[in-house]
């Protein structure tokens, strides 16, 4: 098969501006899909009772947790490939990505086991009360025992966008975010012929949604020609090649592990000082990811092209992807702030909420959208050419260093209203260390490529 034909070559040589506008657009606007169905669930769980959307934001840190790790060896995954696409290793860039969905059933298994034993068990840490405990406990047993769906799904898709295709990956989190907004409220509520389930039935709705669209990827891997394809069938494991995914991936499973100690650590500290406050906190978690979805999207697209120009040694593309990207997702963090700052009753008012705490939370908060831009390019900028370690350290310096010591010195010195304003500082902190530090380690790598040569 010659490389011309596999569809890939176009991140060496199509102009940036228009690749990663062909790459990007399709996962910005299936990010803000699913950035709609965060609301949309919360908001029919809100419907429920208060216990019910509490439950839920205790349980939101274990969420991230499973998606830590699904997205660890997705990203892993991606990296691997994509640079060994653009070196021109094709082989080897499909038996990366068989590795890769080796690895997703195993984590999904190791889910599965404590998805069933534990969830009670952390749902208890952040609540005494008995219903929130059940409810809590329901709805997390079921989205983590059953989360094999969405681990198959995260691996395949982004190892399809490390070929340059991001058009099922697109239609996938599509069919997957459009389902789960329609089964929630018929399953929550018992709508049609659906019975009625509760808590239960988001859960339920949120697992069909992942196996739906896990379904769809893997036809269209059967179907259609792509570049490679994960296959387990005569897969010979070799260890080099799960170090290297691991090597991407376990940094990227550790910052989104740290999100879900942050999260949980920050339920501690509002705990203390206002139990309303931990449902701001959940409610803002649901509104920033229309901001910062869309974004996420953005570093699909751009992680590959980096990463195939990275290993084509092609650093003025490396260079232009790195700085649209810094620009684009600058200008959506802006029009983010813009709206936070101005109507964050009428944000607050989707989950039947307006208090003072969460319209001065929304608008400290959305300080940090403006900083965070550096934070995520440039990390994802360290994951496309391998340096997963800094995007690591990038991660614990912004939740573990800043973000948690000023929420509790802060919350001591000038109450709950202090402890807001550890995001904008953690991002502000991360930003100024880390840009210098991705200029020097751009300009070391391409240096060495070139004496290499």
């Amino acid at each position: 098969m010659k490389k011309e034909s596999l569809g890939f070559e176009k991140m060496g040589e199509m102009p940036i501006g228009r690749l990663l506008a062909s790459m990007s657009a399709p996962a910005m606007l299936s990010m803000f899909v699913q950035s709609l169905y965060n609301i949309v669930d919360s908001y029919f769980v809100s419907k429920l009772s208060l216990d019910a959307f509490q439950a839920v934001s205790i349980a939101f840190p274990m969420q991230l947790l499973v998606f830590a790790f699904a997205i660890g060896v997705g990203i892993g995954t991606n990296s691997l490939v994509a640079r060994k696409l653009g070196e021109g290793k094709i082989d080897e860039a499909s038996a990366t990505a068989s590795t890769g969905l080796f690895l997703a059933l195993i984590n999904a298994a190791i889910f599965a086991v404590i998805g069933f034993l534990f969830s009670g068990s952390f749902i208890a840490l952040f609540s005494d009360n008995p219903n929130v405990i059940s409810l809590g406990t329901t709805f997390l047993t079921i989205v983590t025992a059953c989360s094999a769906g969405m681990f198959i799904e995260v691996v395949c898709t982004k190892t399809l966008q490390a070929t340059g295709n991001m058009t099922v990956p697109m239609v996938s989190q599509l069919i997957g975010a459009i389902l789960n907004i329609i089964l929630n409220p018929m399953l929550i509520f018992g709508y049609f012929f659906f019975p009625e389930l509760g808590i239960a039935g988001s859960a339920i709705a949120t697992v069909i949604s992942q196996f739906t669209a896990m379904t769809y990827v893997i036809i269209m891997l059967n179907v259609k020609k792509h570049a490679i394809k994960p296959n387990l069938r005569g897969l010979k494991i070799k260890k080099q090649n799960i170090i290297n995914i691991y090597k991407v991936g376990i940094p990227t499973i550790i910052m989104n592990s740290v999100a879900s100690f942050t999260t949980s650590s920050l339920n501690f500290i509002l705990m203390s000082l206002s139990e309303a406050a931990i449902s701001v906190l959940g409610i803002y978690f649901k509104l920033q990811s229309f901001v910062f979805m869309p974004v996420f999207g953005l570093t699909q697209g751009a992680m590959p092209i980096m990463g195939y120009n990275f290993g084509a040694n092609k650093k003025k593309r490396f260079d232009r992807t790195l700085f649209l990207s810094l620009s684009v997702a600058s200008v959506i963090l802006v029009v983010g702030l813009v709206i936070f700052q101005l109507f964050p009753s009428r944000l607050l008012s989707i989950f039947g909420q307006d208090s003072e705490i969460g319209v001065y939370a929304l608008r400290v908060i959305s300080i940090c959208f403006i900083p965070a831009a550096f934070g995520i390019i440039i990390s994802s900028m360290f994951q496309s050419i391998g340096h997963g370690f800094k995007s690591l350290i990038m991660s614990l310096l912004r939740q573990i260093i800043v973000l948690l010591p000023s929420a509790y010195f802060l919350g001591k010195l000038f109450g709950l209203k202090g402890v807001w304003f550890c995001y904008p500082a953690a991002e502000i902190v991360c930003a100024l260390i880390f840009t210098p530090i991705a200029l020097k380690v751009i300009k070391d790598e391409f240096n060495a490529k070139k004496y290499s040569l």
